[in-house]
């Protein structure tokens, strides 16, 4: 069994009932804009098909993430220990401060949604490292739910077990855990869930608060703006914050420290409980893709480490600074991607294809001097999926990406997005796909 065998199983199931799988489709759009899979006050667009794994695919993944964290600690802590290597990464410092205070518990990336371009033969290549800010787990929640009641859907069932993945209870228990490794004395925490209000995704925050309070712990969605730091203690109004569940991505965070002194001066002095930490600014940066490829990193890295490197990060440079051939990057666009180095949901983001060889000097021009990096396009594994287009049954290819949660550093749930672009992301028509793990009846 593999996915696309299961593919075709569903495109045949839906194949065969055309006309009340449509009928079911335009069923299934009302029950998504009656939900709470919104981005930015709309609907998430979506296909009538889900994205299927294998218990293969999720060994791998497993494999995958477990030789990927090792590496990030590794550098993690060479960052902490080493002030030369630290210089590698361009942070401020306050940036740097934030990251050496001491976080007071041992995952180093309490929570991460890895994505990948994964292929069915197994080969992948990463994509980015969402660290600090790890959203839409309530996009595959709710699609999941409302997928899982259609038609096709209950005709796959017949033929497979068919599981979805839960992020907000494991993420309560996992989050729980770790809080317990900063300060067992306390049974019941008070957590607080923190962002600046302007930025986060509402709704996803309101099912993790509930998710928190069905598990019997007090929670609130607080604006970072709003949180007091007195004598070493957090308060949201006259509530003791006992651990932050950091939702707020650090570039926000510095770029309006001036707004939030109370979280900064909390997270300097190491005394809150603050998961994830800033440490995590590490890995979420796209810098650590050229760093993992520097000879001083790959010193302190085993050969099978080393191997894993050249195999699946993609090359990368600083487009100032690299002593990069510009009349290559050019003449090779198709091979190359831009990428800003701390923007994120694929922002600043262009790829070579997009553009003729005149636009694409012109984007690698006004990039130069902004902190952008040149990095090696992959071109991602594509699959057949359903799309109904004015009531006529549509089988087309999509690019694929993959997102794998990570929870306390270990595997947790898939986040699958799809679209006919060179660029998978909201900003550029991609479809968000509910995943599932589909096993042999």
């Amino acid at each position: 069994m593999n996915r696309i065998n299961l593919d075709r199983v569903y495109i045949d199931i839906v194949k065969d009932r055309k006309e009340s799988c449509y009928k079911d489709y335009l069923k299934t759009i009302e029950r998504v804009k009656n939900s709470t899979a919104m981005y930015k006050g709309k609907p998430i667009p979506f296909l009538y098909m889900p994205k299927f794994y294998t218990e293969e695919d999720i060994e791998r993944f497993r494999k995958l993430t477990s030789t990927l964290m090792t590496i990030l600690k590794k550098v993690i802590d060479r960052y902490v220990e080493d002030s030369s290597f630290r210089e590698k990464f361009g942070f401020t410092k306050l940036l740097e401060d934030l990251i050496l205070t001491e976080h007071g518990y041992s995952a180093k990336v309490p929570m991460a949604r890895i994505d990948i371009f994964y292929k069915e033969d197994g080969s992948f290549k990463f994509c980015e490292l969402n660290a600090d800010g790890s959203s839409a787990m309530n996009e595959d929640r709710e699609l999941s739910r409302i997928l899982s009641g259609t038609v096709a859907f209950k005709e796959m069932e017949k033929k497979y077990k068919i599981h979805s993945f839960e992020l907000f209870d494991t993420w309560v228990r996992e989050s729980v855990s770790i809080f317990k490794e900063f300060d067992s004395s306390i049974d019941k925490p008070n957590v607080a869930i923190v962002d600046f209000n302007d930025k986060g995704s509402s709704n996803e925050f309101e099912v993790f608060k509930e998710a928190f309070k069905r598990n019997g712990y007090n929670a609130e969605i607080v604006d970072a703006r709003d949180l007091k730091y007195i004598n070493g203690n957090l308060y949201f109004n006259d509530t003791k914050i006992d651990f932050v569940y950091r939702r707020l991505v650090t570039r926000d965070l510095m770029e309006r420290a001036d707004e939030i002194p109370d979280f900064i001066r909390a997270a300097k002095e190491g005394k809150v409980c603050i998961i994830g930490p800033i440490k995590s600014q590490i890995i979420h940066n796209k810098i650590i893709f050229k760093i993992l490829h520097d000879n001083d990193t790959l010193d302190f890295l085993n050969k099978e480490e080393i191997s894993f490197i050249k195999n699946h990060i993609p090359y990368t440079a600083k487009l100032d600074g690299d002593n990069l051939n510009y009349d290559e990057l050019i003449a090779e666009k198709d091979k190359f991607i831009l990428k800003p180095m701390d923007f994120y949901a694929s922002r600043g983001v262009y790829a070579g294809r997009d553009f003729s060889s005149k636009e694409w000097k012109k984007r690698l021009e006004e990039c130069s001097g902004r902190d952008y990096l040149i990095q090696e396009y992959y071109t991602p594994a594509q699959s057949d999926l359903v799309e109904f287009n004015e009531g006529k049954l549509m089988i087309n290819k999509f690019n694929n990406i993959t997102g794998i949660y990570m929870y306390n550093e270990k595997l947790y749930g898939l986040y699958s997005r799809v679209g006919e672009n060179a660029i998978i992301s909201g900003l550029h028509d991609c479809y968000t796909l509910p995943t599932f793990l589909v096993t042999k009846k």
